[in-house]
């Protein structure tokens, strides 16, 4: 089932998720393919569950976008152990659509989680998964990109979506 992405402004986004306690569920199943499902519709690389409005602790992410079912990657319980140098790019997000901005972040990231079954691993991200690893995190973490960008940027941005919200745009 599809859910519709939270946008900038929901509560939900601004809280740290709530750590996930049981694995191998048929709920959990159905939660991370809805969340695939809804990442594709929304044509991005990424997802993590506080922006379909659900406080938990998964992320999906899948590079190619559908084409390769290889590189779907869920992350449950995320946490980033490892940072390494930096990169500097362009960065969007489904939760503020039509906005993009330069952010640093690490060049490469090592992440320990937890499969659906609640097994422990490890895994390392270069480039733009390190990038993809880094923003859904935050997202669990409670933050969103433009907490990487200038108080400028990010105040001129909260204005622009206040104005939409203002024009009933924003929904």
């Amino acid at each position: 089932m599809m859910h519709p992405i939270v946008l900038y402004g929901e509560p939900v986004l601004e809280k740290q998720a709530a750590t996930v306690t049981e694995f191998d569920t048929p709920e959990l199943h159905q939660l991370i393919d809805d969340m695939f499902e809804s990442m594709y519709a929304a044509k991005g690389v990424g997802l993590a569950a506080t922006q379909i409005g659900i406080s938990q602790r998964i992320a999906v992410i899948d590079l190619s976008v559908a084409e390769d079912p290889q590189q779907k990657i869920v992350l449950i319980n995320p946490e980033i152990t490892v940072k390494e140098g930096f990169q500097t790019g362009e960065e969007g997000c489904l939760s503020l659509p039509g906005f993009r901005e330069q952010v640093t972040r690490p060049k490469k990231v090592t992440v320990r989680a937890q499969n659906i079954k609640g097994e422990p691993f490890e895994t390392t991200g270069e480039e733009l998964l390190a990038r993809a690893f880094c923003h859904e995190i935050d997202h669990l973490n409670g933050r969103l990109y433009i907490s990487h960008v200038s108080t400028l940027k990010r105040d001129l941005i909260r204005r622009k979506v206040r104005k939409l919200v203002k024009a009933g745009e924003w929904s």
